[in-house]
């Protein structure tokens, strides 16, 4: 990549500056989502804040946009974000600052219309030019130059989002949707970004989904929601309990009425409650203090008789109160709930499109995106390519893994990101003595013979694949899935234990179901009540067993016990191997609970050996929705001294990975972070000062890439493991690149990106690509190259465990609404378990 030189003087960003592009790996191209911007505005923009009163959502802001455009027309083309923000490619013909009120027809009432306020105020004039210096490496990212960008964004945007329902960056349309079940459906979106890069502005477009709830008949999803074919099963009543989960997934939801005729219909009414009663049972009194109830109202007030009487109705204001059946749900309504498991299932299946046919619907999308027939795009002076970015990008050869010497194939080359463990022992394989198994069911649905005959084959297994298993008939337990689940394990840890004069290392657990609920009480009672290992197992696989599942049981069950599954060699990680270095992954996790007052868990794994095959985990719990780790420093200081009494030597390199932020949040994260880990160094001795290379691993991001040749791809359709981009997508002048590390199994393969934003370990582009991706094939859980690098996945695992760890709650999806989490409602993981990766 040729570089434009500057003034030394000149800062161009707070990060890291590309070092120039790599060379290693083959040569090839790909397509990329992304459509080059031809053409943009070259004279200055006008920004304005507009300010919408009465405060409504930005889609009825966007009416009353377009009602505004209507009665004012002018040269000036303006497009608006739905909030305050409004460009222009002149000034508008009131100059600088004016009010407008705009009528609108009402929703929810018979009155003529809404009047609202429009406060126009000019903020700025922003210089065009001064981003084409950005895109060139010859400006830093000025405030001026991202509102530039942000114009661009909007102008993209804003004919769409006042035809189709809009959500963030993407437009949704219900053409092609596909029904997901309870009422619910799936509508394909378009997702639109714009996105500066080396000497010219980009267009990133994607597809999206998302769930919306089927339009018609209130009658019909309430029959779906509930599983009844039809309104007539409902004749006795609907029971409470079903009545307050409906009550929750209808509230709030928009609805017109039928019962009087078509302009009663156009208004629009909110769901906010049910009533307990049944319309032929909810009396309230009239406008001459009559009372009545309300089927008899409707019968003679619209000569309606109601043909499900005894169902409640839907609350829309403090008594006011309308029968299900006149409602029809308003089309275009987003479904925020969380989905069930079918539900997930389908979503699933509606989105998992092969390259080919993604890349050939984002392709179709462009004439719905009508970029370049948009007057608005004409009037700001921008074209679109119509052609997907031809990019240029590498494959980086397979790494080399090692297993035990004793393997009949101890080193070799993985082909297309896969492999197996036929003719390999695990590098370094635990002994196992003290253990014990409970099966969860009684003895009639898990026979005591099946179960022996499993345990004898994960025995096999495990010796076969090169651990050390002393005890090979552990004791076996029947326990009732529903009963006293931590007495059971209790009482099978001191068994174990009787057994083999030895503190226990390993409950196993036959599951009887894929239930979280059980799951997660065996977890939290494992990891903090008693300190010993736990290996779950679904209870289909002990009655059909498999020699690769049971493999798959044995890697996880060796590196519980400090067993290594495989490494690479020193020459192919040897920014790690060279001289002493933590690999530290971290990340934050959210709740999707609608429970504002759950904790946030932030997560940080650390890496314990010179193979980068063993990792410690640290845990915290902190506010809520909060992406920076409050206590970094504590957490970073427990890995330094284990690494410390592990490897007798302190490091002296640190690179970490960090995930779960956004771009807006990399300088604030830079400056806590940073600060947090020099703090924690300082701590254990004031002249230790290790150097530090801190990297943004981000998988949220919209970017995918298609092979232009199948001979490059892979057997999904998907381009080739190890297959790195840095050149015509990437930031202007910052150290970044995406790396796509897996083998694809259905969809399109999502690469990684990674960006640098500290960088005092001096990486050349070639080093810090190469490392990534060969760690990718050290994730201890599978035998597959992953997608990101093992050290952030185990941070995932890691805030996913600790999940389970709040007692009496095992899952954001089922937890009570009412319940409060703090701090103390989650326990600490034993000591004992914290140094082995107990999460895997």
């Amino acid at each position: 990549m040729s570089e434009t030189l500057v003034p030394a003087a000149l800062k161009l960003t707070d990060f890291v500056r590309r070092p120039g592009c790599g060379h290693e790996g083959r040569e090839i191209r790909v397509r990329a989502n992304f459509f080059e911007v031809l053409k943009f505005p070259i004279s200055n923009l006008i920004h304005y804040d507009v300010m919408v009163t009465p405060d409504v959502p930005p889609s009825l802001n966007r009416k009353v946009f377009q009602s505004f455009e209507e009665t004012h027309p002018s040269e000036a083309m303006p497009v608006y974000d739905g909030r305050r923000n409004v460009f222009s490619n002149k000034i508008l013909p009131f100059g600088d600052a004016a009010t407008f009120q705009v009528n609108l027809p009402q929703e929810n009432s018979s009155r003529a219309h809404q009047t609202f306020t429009l406060i126009f105020k000019k903020v700025a004039q922003i210089n065009m030019e001064e981003l084409k210096q950005f895109l060139k490496g010859e400006s830093p990212l000025t405030p001026n130059c991202l509102t530039g960008i942000m114009a661009l964004d909007v102008l993209i945007r804003h004919h769409l989002s006042m035809l189709f329902t809009t959500v963030g960056r993407s437009f949704y349309t219900s053409q092609n949707s596909q029904v997901l079940s309870g009422g619910v459906e799936a509508w394909q979106g378009y997702y639109q970004s714009v996105r500066p890069a080396r000497d010219k502005m980009m267009i990133n477009v994607s597809l999206t989904a998302s769930a919306f709830y089927e339009g018609g008949p209130v009658l019909q999803l309430v029959c779906k929601q509930l599983g009844k074919r039809s309104a007539i099963e409902l004749a006795r009543g609907i029971p409470d309990n079903d009545r307050l989960k409906l009550e929750k997934s209808l509230k709030y939801l928009k609805v017109r009425v039928t019962h009087r005729g078509t302009s009663a219909s156009q208004l629009r009414f909110r769901i906010i409650g049910l009533t307990e009663l049944g319309a032929n049972k909810l009396i309230f009194t009239g406008a001459d203090n009559l009372q009545m109830d309300v089927a008899s109202y409707f019968e003679t007030q619209y000569n309606y008789r109601l043909i499900y009487p005894y169902l409640p109705c839907v609350i829309i204001r403090r008594n006011n109160f309308l029968p299900m059946e006149v409602c029809e749900v308003i089309e275009g309504q987003r479904y925020i709930r969380k989905l069930n498991e079918k539900q997930t299932a389908d979503m699933i299946k509606f989105t998992c499109q092969p390259p080919n046919i993604r890349a050939n619907k984002i392709n179709q999308g462009l004439s719905l995106l009508n970029y370049n027939d948009s007057d608005y795009m004409r009037g700001f002076g921008m074209k679109v390519s119509n052609e997907m970015a031809l990019i240029p990008a590498r494959v980086l050869p397979a790494p080399t893994l090692h297993y035990h010497p004793s393997s009949r194939e101890a080193i070799f080359q993985p082909r297309d990101g896969t492999w197996n463990l036929r003719n390999k022992k695990v590098a370094t394989g635990a002994t196992l003595g003290s253990w014990s198994v409970v099966v969860f069911g009684n003895e009639h649905g898990f026979p005591m013979q099946a179960m022996k005959n499993f345990v004898r084959e994960l025995v096999i297994t495990c010796t076969d694949t090169g651990m050390d298993i002393r005890n090979k008939t552990p004791p076996i337990l029947h326990a009732n899935p529903i009963g006293d689940v931590e007495g059971t394990i209790k009482q099978a840890w001191i068994r174990a234990g009787n057994l083999a004069k030895a503190r226990p290392q390993l409950i196993l657990i036959i599951l009887p179901n894929a239930g979280e609920k059980l799951y997660a009480e065996i977890k939290r009672v494992g990891d903090t009540v008693i300190g010993v290992a736990t290996q779950c197992c679904q209870g289909k696989h002990a009655f059909a067993v498999k020699k690769q599942y049971c493999a798959n049981v044995c890697l996880k069950i060796n590196v519980k016990l400090g067993g290594m599954n495989s490494f690479l060699p020193p020459n192919e990680i040897q920014f790690i191997s060279g001289r002493p270095t933590i690999l530290i992954g971290a990340d934050v996790a959210h709740s999707f609970s609608e429970n504002p007052s759950r904790p946030s868990i932030a997560a940080v794994c650390g890496s314990m050996d010179a193979k980068a095959s063993r990792y410690s985990a640290s845990i915290r719990v902190q506010t809520a929705r909060q992406d920076i780790i409050d206590d970094l420093a504590g957490m970073i200081k427990e890995l330094l001294k284990t690494f410390y009494q592990t490897c007798g030597k302190k490091p002296e390199r640190i690179l970490m990975y960090r995930d779960g932020v956004s771009e807006s949040q990399f300088a604030a994260v830079l400056a806590d972070e940073v600060t947090a880990i020099r703090a924690a160094c300082h701590s254990l001795e004031p002249s230790y000062k290790p150097t530090l290379t801190f990297v943004i691993v981000q998988k949220g991001h919209h970017a995918r890439f298609f092979p232009i040749d199948r001979k490059e791809a892979d057997r999904s359709g998907n381009c080739l493991p190890g297959t790195v981009v840095e050149r015509m997508i990437t930031h202007p002048v910052e150290f970044d690149f995406y790396l796509l590390s897996h083998a694809g199994l259905q969809g399109t393969s999502r690469p990684c990106h990674y960006h640098v934003l500290l960088d005092e370990n001096h990486f050349i582009p070639d080093d810090l690509q190469t490392l990534s991706y060969n760690l990718c094939y050290l994730y201890a859980r599978c035998t597959r190259a992953v997608s990101l690098v093992p050290p952030v996945y185990y941070a995932h695992l890691i805030c996913k465990r600790a999940r389970f760890h709040a007692y009496g709650s095992f899952s954001d999806a089922t937890s009570s609404d009412e319940e409060i989490f703090t701090e103390a409602s989650f326990a600490t993981v034993k000591p004992e378990l914290q140094r082995v990766m107990y999460f895997m």
